[in-house]
């Protein structure tokens, strides 16, 4: 038996029983944020407004989460009505909640990626995508909420990350990085980074793959090669529960995740690109038998494009101790918005509740029953009612 706790102190337990999920033990205590509007958004619409909240219930029995970004994409490009991106806004939309006011926390996009999975700000370099990829030194002691102090790059061991957290408590995970050529591929800790540009040949970029800034994980090559993998060991993955990790982290390619407008092997960039990845891999997560079983898909940006997309900061997000700005003018990552497509989660409903990355580690989190990390420690709210409101 194992049981998931919610932030607010909601307890339920969970039996498995020949691979179905049965509650034995239903919510003890169930608390509603003053501005509580149920499940889905009641707001204006698509376009959503600041200032609902959710209504805390006990995590869903969820055990496979996927997430993939794509970049450098505002709220009204990706999810708007002229999207270039049909597929992902209008089809895939449909089959799960869009979440309205969901924010990056970071600009430019490593910082959104790292914040991801361990829940650090900013440091300078990071906002500078670490042009060189260089390790993380410290000029002062950590500060709240678990932050290390100083600048850099690559982060020392102690910081710990959701894949740690992961490995500790008996569960899996793994990222899959289009165009990678071998596993765990990053450039020498101290050189400038090798994989920063797309080439005709090559299309990976480091920054696209957070996993690559801890020591923790590069510093045991054989570990790291396990767990860091092309996108194409994707595919044998999904065929089986048993194969399919409990977090499967995703980054198309400088091509595909709509990065860059033209493609540096000649084909069609921006947005039209990623919708075709998005029409290629997509149902083929969805289709798997792990997420068929229990599993949550979140789609969403690193970051908007600048500050002509709503540069805004969410959730509470301002300045930290290494670097003074946060984000795009030191207003936050922009608002991206996300999707998130389960059984638990209502077909083509909406939550205007903030949300930024923090808020998705912290969920995740709360989904494996792990603490949280850094900044994941102080948002306001975590998924709860608005998006689990599939009954």
């Amino acid at each position: 038996m194992t049981s998931t706790a919610g932030r607010h102190g909601h307890r339920a337990a969970y039996l498995g029983i020949g691979g179905t999920t049965l509650v034995v033990l239903a919510i003890v205590l169930t608390l509603v944020h003053p501005r509580s509007i149920g499940g889905t958004d009641a707001g204006d619409g698509p376009e959503g407004g600041p200032g609902s909240a959710t209504t805390r219930t006990a995590a869903p029995p969820i055990r496979h989460v996927f997430v993939v970004n794509i970049e450098n994409k505002g709220f009204h490009q990706t999810w708007g009505k002229r999207s270039a991106a049909p597929y992902l806004a209008t089809r895939l939309r449909a089959k799960g909640a869009l979440l309205t006011q969901y924010y990056g926390t970071a600009h430019h996009s490593l910082g959104n990626y790292l914040a991801q999975i361990s829940g650090q700000g900013p440091s300078l370099a990071t906002q500078r995508d670490c042009p060189r990829y260089t390790a993380f030194r410290e000029t002062g002691p950590v500060a709240v909420p678990e932050q290390v102090v100083g600048n850099g790059c690559v982060y020392p061991k102690k910081v710990d990350t959701l894949a740690g957290q992961l490995d500790r408590a008996g569960l899996t995970w793994r990222g899959y990085m289009q165009d990678m050529a071998r596993p765990c591929q990053h450039s020498v800790l101290g050189a400038k980074e090798r994989w920063r540009s797309a080439t005709r040949y090559q299309q990976y970029a480091t920054r696209h793959n957070p996993f690559m800034y801890f020591r923790s994980i590069t510093s045991r090559p054989a570990y790291c090669k396990a767990h860091v993998k092309p996108l194409s060991a994707l595919t044998h993955d999904l065929g089986r529960v048993a194969t399919t990790r409990n977090l499967t982290y995703i980054s198309p390619d400088l091509c595909h995740d709509a990065h860059d407008a033209h493609c540096a092997d000649g084909g069609p960039g921006g947005l039209r690109a990623a919708n075709n990845w998005f029409k290629t891999w997509i149902p083929k997560i969805l289709n798997s038998p792990a997420f068929g079983r229990d599993g949550m898909l979140v789609i969403t940006a690193d970051e908007s494009e600048g500050v002509t997309e709503d540069s805004r900061a969410c959730c509470g997000e301002g300045p930290g101790p290494n670097a003074a700005q946060p984000g795009i003018d030191g207003l936050g990552g922009g608002r991206i918005g996300a999707l998130v497509i389960s059984s638990y989660v209502g077909r083509g409903t909406t939550s205007s509740t903030p949300y930024n990355h923090y808020s998705l580690l912290g969920s995740i989190e709360e989904l494996f029953g792990l603490d949280r990390l850094g900044y994941a420690r102080t948002v306001t709210d975590l998924f709860g009612a608005d998006v689990y409101n599939a009954g």
